[in-house]
């Protein structure tokens, strides 16, 4: 029913509807293995069917609290595993709610729901930080990259150019097109087109881009065979309530090459967007960087993306004299004297 009127995106109501059926499935033992995995067979459809089969009203909040503190107790009990399960489990939590929602519950008439609501008292654990920090040194991957990727795989080496120097995600690299490219202003247009629709209407903006990226374009644009930048065997597909990349082998390509060359993360193409923005905040600072990223509000600049490399120093230390005492032990610990005296610290 909420699929019929809820005011959000395809692809964000099914990963909604995707969060609340792994809780669902959680707390009511419905484990069906891989199996539940595979499209084809009837595998996927049955657990399906069991997961639709459960009462909204036996989901109650004390079921979806025991279900987070259980998640919890399963996974490793070292600080980095928990910081990732915690993550994890409220990002379960806040898809899953999001379902119940005001601005879905209004549509739906005269639907008796539960009382309470399933989420309704459910608390999320303590926001872990998300900010970005860049564990490589971007500027020897994009050498390594320019020397490995120009000739083997160019298509790979487009994609990486777009997502490290200019930010763009990946639908947006996927189905950028060539008359995006406004080579007298040195931007890329992010805009709506037949094939692509931005995340949100802020994504629709100008990125300013280095004059040297923009004449390595201007070559690929007088060799390309069609309207898209990265040439691909995959047709755009429009509709869809899935993430479909007409360039997935390219992606993937790239992908495996990032994490052999030291970006070895869960989204290896989007940390090279989120490197852009921390560099562009480095040098320009976060507004400029909320700019270049095209997000909504500065919040999400400052929450997820930018790697604070500036230092704030008070420029003090400078007060601070040598102390002769750390100088002398330095010496003594080198053994006794000459003269066979025993090692003393300022003198008897």
């Amino acid at each position: 029913m909420a699929e019929s009127v809820a005011g959000v995106g395809p692809i964000t109501l099914r990963s909604y509807a995707s969060a609340l059926r792994k809780i669902v499935a959680d707390v009511c033992g419905i484990d069906m293995g891989l199996k539940k995995f595979v499209s084809h067979g009837s595998g996927h459809h049955d657990w399906l069917s069991r997961v639709h089969a459960v009462k909204l009203a036996s989901l109650t909040p004390q079921k979806i609290q025991a279900w987070k503190r259980t998640h919890l107790s399963r996974t490793g009990q070292d600080p980095v595993s928990q910081r990732s399960a915690k993550t994890t489990v409220n990002s379960y939590l806040r898809s899953a709610r999001s379902l119940f929602s005001k601005r879905i519950l209004k549509h739906l008439g005269d639907i008796v729901l539960p009382d309470p609501l399933p989420f309704l008292s459910v608390e999320f654990e303590p926001r872990q930080s998300l900010k970005y920090r860049s564990v490589f040194d971007v500027q020897a991957l994009i050498i390594k990259a320019q020397d490995e990727l120009t000739h083997q795989d160019p298509e790979a080496f487009k994609a990486f150019l777009l997502a490290v120097l200019a930010g763009l995600r990946r639908k947006e690299i996927d189905l950028l097109e060539w008359d995006s490219f406004l080579w007298e202003s040195g931007v890329i247009r992010v805009q709506a087109t037949r094939y692509f629709n931005a995340k949100t209407e802020d994504s629709l903006d100008d990125v300013a881009v280095d004059t040297q990226l923009l004449e390595r374009f201007r070559g690929y644009r007088a060799r390309a065979t069609g309207s898209f930048v990265i040439e691909s065997d995959g047709q755009p597909r429009s509709g869809t309530n899935y993430h479909y990349y007409r360039c997935q082998e390219v992606f993937e390509r790239l992908s495996a090459w990032l994490r052999q060359n030291g970006v070895n993360t869960n989204r290896p193409l989007h940390t090279l967007r989120k490197e852009f923005g921390s560099q562009v905040c480095a040098i320009h600072g976060i507004h400029a960087a909320s700019r270049q990223l095209r997000h909504t509000v500065i919040a999400t600049t400052d929450l997820f993306y930018t790697d604070g490399r500036k230092r704030a120093l008070t420029g003090l230390g400078h007060l601070l004299k040598s102390d002769d005492r750390v100088v002398l032990l330095s010496q003594d610990q080198s053994g006794p004297s000459r003269t066979g005296d025993s090692p003393a610290l300022g003198g008897g």
